[in-house]
């Protein structure tokens, strides 16, 4: 049956929306906000864009001639909750509760189940969240790090990565709850997760530091350097967190988190006019191949978990629009098991396929609690 869905992904500085009747998108969108718009709510929570972000979407709505009445769900980008299995869940009372004080973080994805029952109170219509970054399906096993004060936890591209392994297990005649595969996101962050029979057992939370160096995180790190660097008196806790996100991985050794440009420097060993690359072609080709090895490693671990019995690996996030990464990753993990790539996120189709399943099945829809 086809349906009307609003769907809203916001980012710290952005709203990615779309609009859809059925599978015909009737806009789609990205609103970047400036330094001026959010000056005002500069160390406020988050919610306190709600006004702001809320009016920019209801515009689009009125421009395209959409009445809220018309609409059949909308659907927002999960926020930062308690640990949760994967899914689509109604937002409640107790969701925008926990989301509005930022009880388990303050970040923008917060606005997403929150801008989504706003809009659905005026539409008459449900609202859900779907796959939010907090899923964790973990065995047991995998929350052991060898300290206990330290477990591991589950922070990853749920969203991107499930919608993706959804989509590829359909593509070969099978239900993504029947299927063994490993997923690896590689964009400004990396995750990659064994997926078993419709779980993430195990993944990489780069968020947290675990896992591969990305263009712009260091990824793990030898660990009694790092206390050592920690406890020196030469930075701050500031300054070790950038090192560990924001300013670590190829950006560390390169000067620049641009991987398209790296590759144009390495091809034709010309920089661009204002380029803040700060290494020599030679080295940059040696960080790009480190980056890439460290991605393969992960997928060859995640395929141990599973015991080996992959059916599929596959590669997403934004680095895969690079016509060498996918290619020179699959010369590493080709042997495991066939490789399908997926560039980008996939994130607002994810979602909208997530609100068409919860409006033909509602029994699937989840409560938070």
């Amino acid at each position: 049956m086809a349906h009307n869905i609003l769907v809203i992904n916001p980012g710290s500085t952005s709203d990615d929306i779309g609009y859809y009747r059925g599978n015909k998108a009737v806009f789609e969108v990205t609103v970047r906000y400036s330094m001026t718009d959010l000056e005002p709510y500069e160390n406020q929570n988050v919610t306190a864009q709600l006004p702001l972000r809320r009016k920019l979407i209801v515009d689009y709505l009125l421009d395209h001639k959409i009445s809220l009445k018309e609409i059949d769900a909308v659907i927002g980008r999960g926020g930062l909750l308690h640990a949760l299995e994967g899914g689509v869940y109604a937002v409640n009372e107790k969701m925008i509760k926990d989301l509005t004080v930022g009880k388990y973080g303050n970040h923008a994805s917060n606005l997403g189940g929150i801008l989504a029952k706003d809009i659905a109170k005026y539409a008459g219509c449900p609202s859900y969240i779907a796959n939010p970054v907090i899923v964790d399906e973990f065995e047991p096993v995998a929350r052991y790090s060898g300290m206990p004060e330290n477990p591991r936890i589950s922070i990853f591209h749920a969203l991107s990565q499930k919608r993706v392994a959804r989509l590829i297990a359909s593509n070969r005649g099978k239900l993504y709850e029947d299927v063994n595969c490993v997923v690896c996101h590689a964009g400004g962050g990396v995750s990659v997760g064994a997926h078993r029979k419709g779980r993430v057992i195990d993944v990489t939370n780069g968020f947290e530091g675990d896992g591969p160096m990305t263009p712009q995180r260091s990824g793990s790190t030898p660990g009694s350097k790092l206390v050592q660097m920690c406890f020196s008196g030469e930075y701050t806790e500031r300054e070790i967190h950038l090192k560990m996100r924001g300013k670590g991985g190829l950006v560390a050794y390169t000067g620049t988190s641009d991987v398209k440009e790296l590759e144009e420097f390495i091809a034709t060993g010309k920089k661009r006019p204002g380029s803040l690359i700060t290494c020599s072609r030679d080295e940059a080709k040696l960080a790009l191949e480190a980056l890439i090895y460290q991605l393969a490693k992960a997928i060859g671990e995640m395929s141990v978990v599973l015991e080996g019995k992959v059916d599929f690996v596959a590669l997403t996030g934004g680095l895969m629009y690079s016509k060498y990464i996918p290619q020179k990753l699959s010369q590493y993990v080709g042997w495991i098991a066939p490789v399908y790539v997926f560039p980008g996120s996939e994130e607002k189709d994810a979602l909208r396929a997530a609100a068409k399943r919860a409006l033909d099945n509602p029994k699937i829809v989840k409560q938070y609690n």
